[in-house]
């Protein structure tokens, strides 16, 4: 499945300062569709360099992460079960900043 991927407000320092991505993710076998939570494993496995616990806590992002799926907040969709279709675009902004 093409997706198109977008990291900002400091998440993009986690993959190699790139801040788009276009990647193909192969849906899991067991399931007909994508779901945000396979997203998140699998932007986890393959795109986040370091510092992994900045991006996510236990199964979902951390806390200060906002998560838009086609320019809509996931919190209306389902969140983790928000399901993924070809060519969608998701967006990560951190809304946290140091001091």
């Amino acid at each position: 499945m093409q997706l198109t991927l977008e990291f900002g407000g400091g998440l993009e320092l986690l993959c190699d300062s790139v801040k788009i991505h276009d990647v193909n993710v192969i849906p899991n076998l067991e399931a007909d569709k994508l779901t945000m939570k396979d997203l998140l494993v699998w932007v986890r496995t393959n795109l986040i360099k370091e510092r992994p616990e900045m991006f996510m806590k236990d199964d979902s992002v951390r806390p200060g992460v906002l998560v838009l799926v086609n320019d809509c907040d996931w919190e209306l969709s389902g969140q983790l079960d928000t399901p993924l279709e070809e060519k969608d675009v998701v967006v990560f902004i951190s809304t946290l900043h140091g001091g």
